[in-house]
């Protein structure tokens, strides 16, 4: 596929919003632990980003019906611009007893990133026509995983070269050039209708869209079930596994984490080679994705073996991204246009809400049940994801709409 400009400036501005995203996020979490030596300090970072961009994807319908999607995306990304540059004038009198003002402000910056990347999901159909939106999201997956994969060590390691206050700096050039490859972007037309609604009214439109589309409501589903899945993935949990039940050093959970993240960057680059393919047999692919992420990731909790361990990883990675590409096609052609930002973000306030509450829960369940345990709830929740996806699958189509 030939990238047209329009989606190489999406891409292209909101990829460096995500380098200085991790980036600033790995600053701060460091600056934080150097002043308080405190690891649940440091973990509140995360904790509000969270809350934050759960609270955005609730509000974020309010905006849409104002504002013109390329501007909102634009001008998202230049609040955060200005918010980080206060944030950098801010480290140099931060100190252990006023540290917590940075909350405030990271709080902001995740408020205003969390309607970015349902508006980038939204914009993408526009940008490329229909035929191309397999291959459009798999670039978009690839380029996000190799982001996620390779900035966290980036950021670690440039750390050890620059201060913190250095690093939000560099951040800050990398923000104010996404700033302007975004508002360069193509104009999009997103309102359908001249009708006013209310706050209350347009808040629940997404949420309406989702419960009365059959496959929208099925997906509604599989995210709230994934998700919490997904949760036996994060670091405190994934430790403790390596730790208990492979008997390894804790190095094994950057190899894992590795693995996991080159599936899901095959994956990515597999709907991208045989998009044409893909495309014909969407619900295929999302069972088989599903059922085969339920199969890996049960194996994985049974295995006492480090090297297979990696390899189910990888496998759990491949097969979720195979699944996960062809169902952001059928999101973007299931609705109208206009219609698809409202959906999104109510999508991302289920992922962001049932993240941080499934997170806490999966922690206690590890606790008192086992360490293997909970990653055989994990895949059992997927086993009831390939149920819903196999039962239907005549839903999980492209759907042919007015472009």
């Amino acid at each position: 596929m030939k990238l047209n400009r329009n989606f190489f400036l999406l891409l292209l501005g909101q990829s460096l919003a995500n380098i200085g995203d991790v980036l600033y996020i790995v600053s701060v979490i460091s600056t934080i632990f150097v002043l308080t030596g405190s690891a649940i300090a440091a973990s509140f970072v995360p904790f509000t980003i969270a809350s934050s961009m759960f609270i955005s994807s609730l509000l974020t319908p309010l905006l849409v019906e104002k504002l013109n999607l390329k501007w909102l995306l634009a001008g998202s990304q230049i609040a955060k611009t200005i918010l980080l540059f206060i944030l950098g004038f801010m480290l140099i009198g931060l100190t252990a007893t006023n540290y917590y003002f940075i909350f405030l402000i990271i709080g902001w910056i995740a408020f205003f990133d969390g309607c970015a990347n349902p508006i980038r999901q939204t914009l993408t159909p526009y940008y490329v026509k229909p035929e191309h939106l397999i291959q459009a999201n798999g670039i978009s997956e690839t380029v996000t995983q190799v982001i996620q994969a390779g900035m966290w060590f980036v950021g670690s390691s440039l750390l050890i070269i620059v201060s913190s206050q250095q690093l939000i700096w560099l951040v800050g050039c990398l923000f104010i050039i996404a700033s302007i490859l975004l508002c360069l972007l193509e104009s999009v037309s997103n309102h359908e209708t001249t009708e006013i609604k209310g706050k209350l009214e347009k808040i629940k439109e997404g949420w309406k869209t989702l419960s009365n589309t059959p496959v929208l409501r099925r997906i509604a589903w599989i995210e709230f079930l994934e998700t919490i899945a997904a949760t036996v993935w994060i670091a405190a949990i994934l430790y403790v596994f390596v730790s208990d039940a492979l008997n390894v050093e804790e190095k094994w959970w950057g190899f894992i984490n590795g693995a996991n993240f080159l599936g899901l960057i095959l994956g990515s680059a597999y709907c991208i080679k045989f998009s044409s393919f893909v495309e014909k047999k969407i619900g295929t692919f999302i069972f088989v994705g599903s059922f085969s992420s339920f199969l890996f990731t049960i194996l994985f909790s049974l295995n006492s073996i480090p090297i297979i361990s990696l390899l189910l990883s990888l496998c759990v990675g491949l097969f979720g991204q195979i699944k996960k590409i062809p169902q952001q096609t059928v999101i973007q052609t299931s609705v109208s246009k206009e219609q698809l930002s409202t959906v999104y973000t109510s999508l991302g306030a289920i992922g962001t809400g049932i993240f941080g509450v499934g997170s806490l829960v999966m922690g206690v369940l590890a606790d008192f049940l086992g360490i293997r345990m909970v990653f055989v709830i994990s895949g059992l929740l997927l086993a009831i994801v390939s149920t819903i996806a196999h039962k239907n699958k005549q839903l999980f189509v492209r759907n042919v709409m007015e472009r």
